[in-house]
């Protein structure tokens, strides 16, 4: 599986290793950059997110476990507890929860 390195974009995905350490830090940083409306979810051990666009940026925080994030160009994006993803508008990508699955906070631009 080829990782994407930290803070490298492909077409249009990002991921910032530590981002924020908690809840709390996290909702923070969402309201500084005027994200709606946070919202948490989960899923277990193996769960699969088919490939999808938005229609808007996505900015994703996860709480708790991993999870693998992948874009048309075929990279991976390893995201863990702390770390933040962004994913611009229109930007296909599809994702697989970790073993342990996962939970995330995310919200939008």
């Amino acid at each position: 599986m080829a990782l994407a390195g930290e803070g490298v974009v492909s077409v249009g995905v990002r991921v910032t290793r530590g981002a924020a350490a908690n809840d709390q830090i996290m909702r923070g940083l969402f309201a500084a950059e005027n994200c709606p409306h946070p919202r948490k979810w989960s899923g277990g051990s193996g769960q699969t997110y088919d490939w999808h666009t938005h229609g808007y940026h996505k900015v994703l925080f996860c709480l708790a476990g991993e999870i693998v994030f992948q874009d048309r160009e075929g990279l991976n994006y390893r995201v863990g507890a702390g770390d933040r993803l962004d994913v611009e508008a229109g930007t296909e990508h599809s994702a697989v929860a970790g073993s342990d699955g996962v939970e995330c906070m995310e919200s939008f631009k």
